[in-house]
């Protein structure tokens, strides 16, 4: 199904016994993260806090004499509690269940049965021309298609120039040594300035005071690319950043999708309904009509300020960086809006099962790519971007490190530190299952490949920012030419299965 917009999800999530409404007041520093962090690790319900109040926001300034990888500076804007009036909504992707609900499915593994569908009728020669007719495809879905509308409620209310005042947003002060509070669950819109193609990101936002922000667009991401690209037009890139809507649109924007692909269109894909889009008020671009929130302005690509101390993902503080510095020309909202947020951390946390769906979903384009490939795993404790478990049907002697570096070169996957490839019949679903077949058949000195590449920006373990090493595990049984020695690679212990009949017929009367 295609919600109307976030409340419309709040509901059904309401009415699935899934939302708990907290009425006391409840501080967005650090309060709201301390009580979801034990929600969210729990496996709890989704939240809505009726009532954040507390201290009003502080705010990091660059302190001109820190060095580059410096920390900011702290003050704290006059004293005084601070009612919000808009309600916190988080944990609401925080489980499989809830998961699925946000993509409109009982399972999420639904939208990867439809994409293997599109596939089958419409990819039979290879994955670079699969990937082109997936394109076709989506496009030629009229249902999916964006919908251009004239306003919508994201626009009833609106704040220009002096009006503008983002500290009146309950904005979440994450964890104790972050330098301000975060916007956490953006959708950040922008468009190419070579081709005007749009890309829609999630990437977070630290507010330095009314109209000002910090963009953290990492080097690898296709933000950064636009802007770099607007810089050689020595012209500033027009954002708008939008809060809400159907959480399809969330997915969407954190989704790896093949280069073509319109994450507004690929929303519209999920939900079967194409997203409602209307023209924002001062910038060039359309915004989801249905969203909460929408913050305009522009980012120029000259300018940098201090991003962070920010807790992240990898369960530690990523270090102060310098970011480009996003200035806001226009605040608009629905009447009565719902701040959406989420927060990372120490896994796991709501994005592991964001994680999860990603890698679910997305797994029939990589095997459109390596068709060897059965499953994958990527652990949650792992951050998803550190370690991979990847079962193949082994075809040759060397499969295993064909595997490890076709993933290496396919987009957010390059990012994998660790690849541990087994064999088809291994459960990668099963950690426990996954060290027995490590420990059964990997020689280190003989089944390991060490290369180097682009990891995420934010791995502090890495040699330097945004590169470092990677190593792939060959845990498959070994075949002629792979073992090393004269000698006969053992079979794996198994029942016969005419011995496992015998006993499922005995069983129920066994009293075990």
């Amino acid at each position: 199904m295609a919600y109307r917009d976030f409340q419309h999800f709040l509901e059904a999530l309401e009415a699935k016994g899934e939302l708990h409404r907290i009425a006391e007041p409840v501080s967005p520093y650090l309060e709201i993260t301390e009580i979801a962090d034990r929600v969210m690790k729990a496996g709890g319900p989704a939240l809505l806090f009726e009532r954040p109040e507390g201290a009003p926001h502080r705010l990091g300034t660059p302190d001109p004499s820190s060095a580059v990888m410096g920390r900011p500076s702290i003050h704290q804007i006059p004293s005084g509690n601070v009612r919000y009036e808009h309600p916190v909504a988080i944990n609401t992707m925080g489980t499989c269940k809830r998961m699925s609900l946000a993509l409109g499915v009982e399972d999420f593994e639904e939208h990867a049965d439809r994409l293997r569908t599109l596939m089958k009728a419409e990819m039979p020669k290879g994955a670079v021309e699969g990937l082109k007719k997936l394109v076709q495809t989506l496009k030629a879905a009229k249902s999916a298609m964006p919908k251009a509308v004239g306003g919508g409620l994201c626009q009833e209310i609106e704040m220009r120039g002096e009006e503008i005042d983002l500290t009146r947003l309950p904005i979440l002060t994450c964890w104790p040594e972050d330098a301000g509070p975060f916007i956490t669950l953006p959708l950040v819109i922008t468009h190419d300035p070579n081709t005007g193609k749009r890309n829609v990101g999630l990437y977070r936002i630290q507010l330095f005071d009314r109209n000002t922000a910090a963009m953290h667009w990492q080097m690898h991401k296709t933000g950064a690319r636009h802007m770099e690209d607007s810089g050689a037009k020595r012209k500033p890139i027009e954002v708008a950043v939008a809060l809400g809507g159907d959480p399809a649109l969330t997915f969407a924007a954190l989704a790896p999708l093949p280069p073509g692909i319109d994450e507004i269109l690929f929303a519209g894909f999920l939900r079967q309904e194409g997203v409602r889009m209307t023209k924002a008020r001062t910038v060039g671009l359309s915004v989801p009509a249905d969203a909460e929130i929408v913050i305009e302005g522009t980012v120029d690509p000259d300018a940098r300020r201090l991003e962070g101390p920010f807790g992240d993902h990898t369960g530690y503080y990523s270090l102060a960086y310098p970011f480009p510095v996003l200035r806001v020309s226009c605040v608009t909202m629905r009447r009565k809006a719902v701040y959406p947020a989420t927060i990372v951390g120490v896994p796991p946390m709501e994005d592991g099962w964001m994680g999860k769906a990603v890698e679910r979903i997305f797994l029939p384009l990589i095997q459109l790519t390596a068709p060897e490939i059965v499953d994958m795993n990527l652990p949650v404790q792992a951050c998803f971007h550190n370690v991979a478990f990847v079962s193949i049907r082994k075809r040759y002697p060397g499969h295993a490190y064909k595997a490890m570096n076709t993933l290496w070169g396919l987009g957010a996957l390059a990012f994998t530190k660790f690849v541990f490839v087994v064999d088809e019949d291994a459960n990668v679903q099963d950690v426990g299952e996954m060290l027995f077949r490590i420990g059964a058949n990997c020689d280190p000195g003989r089944d390991t490949l060490i290369s180097k590449g682009p990891v995420d920006q934010l791995d502090h373990a890495a040699q330097e920012m945004g590169f470092g090493g990677k190593i792939g595990f060959d845990c498959t049984h070994k075949w002629p030419g792979e073992n090393g020695f004269a000698r006969d690679y053992p079979k794996l212990i198994t029942m016969s299965e005419d011995v496992k009949r015998r006993v499922d017929e005995l069983w129920p009367r066994l009293g075990l």
